[in-house]
C-alpha cells in the first residue's frame, strides 16, 4: 500500500519501462488495430479513430483524488463513472481533478440508467422515460464541471428491447449530435451477447462496455459478440476483467490480477479494459501491462487454477430468479455480495442493498433456502451477511 509520493518516488523504474519499445502480442499485427505510442500498447476504439491505451480507470471503488492523479501522470487516459457511483460523489470528484487540466489530455465516459428497467425482466416500463434520462445526464455533466463526456452510456442493459428502446436510443443520438457527447453507448454485465448484439442492430451506438472475464460460463458467445461488434465498427470496452476479485471472503489473497487484465486483453477486439484499482501498487501493476500483454507460463496456470473456483463473480444467469418462492432479485444481491467481499467496497455494496428496497428479513419465512446456484453460491448465507449492512451508519463506510 503506497501513498502517491511513495509511488511517484518508487514508481521510477516502472514509469521508464514504459519508454521501452514493446513486441506487439501477434507478430505482424497491423498497427491500425494496436500500436505503440510513447511506450503504451494503443488500440483504436471501433470506428471512432480515438487511440487509447489498452489499461484504463475503473473509478467506481475509488475516492482518493491523488489516486486518479497518478494514474494521469502515468500514462492512463480514459477514466470510467457513472451517475450513481457513490450517489454522485465519485462524478465529482472526478471534476475538481480534471478542473484546469486541458481537455484533449483525458477521455471520460460516465453512464446513466434508464429509470423504470425492470430489475426481473431487464425490460423498460412505462416509467422509462428520456426526460428523465437527459436530467440525470445533465446534472452528471454538472457534477463533473464539463460540457460534454467522450462517451455516454445507457447503463445496465441485458435485453434487446432496452437497447432499443425508442425514446432513450432517440435522446442518446440528439445528444450526440448536440455535442454533449462525442460517442454514445451501452454497458452490459448480464445477458451480455443479447445486448451487445442489439447494439449493433441498432447501427446507433458507438461502443459497447461489456463484463469479460476468464471465470465467464458463456465467455466464447461473448466473445463472438464482441467480434461481431467490432467488425461492425463498434469500440469494445472490458469491464470485471478480474472476476470479482478474491477467491472468497475468508480467504486473503486476491486473483493474480495482471494475469486476469492480460487475459482479457488477449483479444485484439478489445480495446482497452477499465481495471477498478483503488491502490498506487496495483496502479503500478496495471501500468506494467499497458506496456506488456505477453502472458507468463505461471499466469496462464493462475487463471486456469481460478476459472474451475466458483469465486465471487455472479454470472448473472437468472436462474435463481424462478427458484426463489419470495421472488428476491437474487442475481443483484449476489453482485452486491461482491462489492462487499470482493471488491471491500461496502458503501457501494450498501447502496445496492438500499435501491432493491427489500423487506427486512425476506429470507426469514424459509425453513431452508430453495435456490440452487450453478456456481455453488450459498445463496442465503451471503443474502443474510449483505443484508447486516443496513444496519451500518452511512458515516462508517463513507
Amino acid at each position: 500500500m503506497f501513498d502517491r509520493r511513495a509511488f511517484l518516488q518508487t514508481g521510477a523504474a516502472t514509469l521508464t519501462a514504459l519508454a521501452v519499445p514493446h513486441r506487439l502480442l501477434a507478430e505482424g499485427e497491423k498497427k491500425t488495430a494496436s500500436q505503440v505510442a510513447k511506450g503504451r500498447i494503443q488500440r483504436t476504439l471501433g470506428r471512432s479513430g480515438v487511440e487509447l491505451p489498452v489499461v484504463s480507470m475503473g473509478v467506481m471503488n475509488a475516492d482518493n483524488p491523488n489516486l486518479v492523479r497518478a494514474a494521469l501522470d502515468g500514462g492512463i487516459v480514459h477514466f470510467d463513472t457513472a451517475h450513481g457511483y457513490m450517489r454522485g460523489r465519485n462524478e465529482e470528484m472526478l471534476g475538481e481533478v480534471f478542473k484546469g487540466r486541458k481537455r484533449d489530455s483525458f477521455f471520460l465516459g460516465t453512464k446513466v440508467v434508464a429509470q423504470g428497467v425492470d430489475r426481473t425482466t431487464g425490460l423498460p416500463g412505462p416509467e422509462t422515460k428520456a426526460e428523465t434520462f437527459v436530467e440525470m445526464f445533465h446534472l452528471s455533466l454538472k457534477r463533473l464541471q464539463l460540457d460534454h463526456v467522450d462517451i455516454l452510456y445507457l447503463h445496465n442493459v441485458s435485453r434487446k428491447e432496452a437497447a432499443l428502446h425508442g425514446p432513450i436510443l432517440e435522446a442518446l443520438v440528439r445528444l450526440r449530435k448536440e455535442g454533449k457527447a462525442r460517442l454514445i453507448g451501452l454497458s452490459t454485465h448480464s445477458n451480455e451477447p443479447e445486448a451487445i448484439r442489439a447494439a449493433v442492430e441498432s447501427k446507433a451506438y458507438d461502443v459497447v462496455l461489456t463484463a469479460y472475464n476468464f471465470r465467464q460460463a458463456h465467455r466464447a458467445e461473448v466473445l463472438k459478440a464482441c467480434q461481431e461488434a467490432s467488425r461492425a465498427g463498434l469500440g469494445v470496452v472490458a469491464m470485471k476483467t478480474q472476476a470479482g476479485g478474491r477467491f472468497s471472503k475468508d480467504l486473503p489473497q486476491p486473483v493474480n490480477m495482471k494475469a486476469a487484465l492480460k487475459w482479457a486483453l488477449q483479444d485484439p477486439c478489445v480495446t482497452t479494459a477499465i481495471p477498478g484499482f483503488t491502490t498506487f501498487d496495483q496502479l503500478s501493476e496495471d501500468l506494467v501491462v499497458m506496456n506488456d500483454l505477453r502472458m507468463t507460463d505461471a499466469e496462464r496456470q493462475d487463471v486456469e487454477g481460478a476459472a474451475k473456483t466458483a469465486g465471487l463473480y455472479c454470472q448473472q444467469c437468472g436462474s435463481c430468479r424462478p427458484q426463489c418462492p419470495q421472488g428476491l432479485p437474487v442475481p443483484d444481491l449476489m453482485r452486491g455480495y461482491m462489492y462487499a467481499a470482493g471488491y471491500r467496497n461496502l458503501g457501494a455494496a450498501k447502496e445496492l442493498v438500499g435501491d432493491l428496497s427489500l423487506a427486512g428479513s425476506p429470507c426469514g419465512s424459509c425453513d431452508a433456502c430453495a435456490v440452487r446456484c450453478p456456481q455453488g453460491f450459498e445463496v442465503r448465507a451471503r443474502i443474510g451477511e449483505l443484508l447486516a449492512l443496513r444496519q451500518v451508519p452511512d458515516s462508517f463506510l463513507a
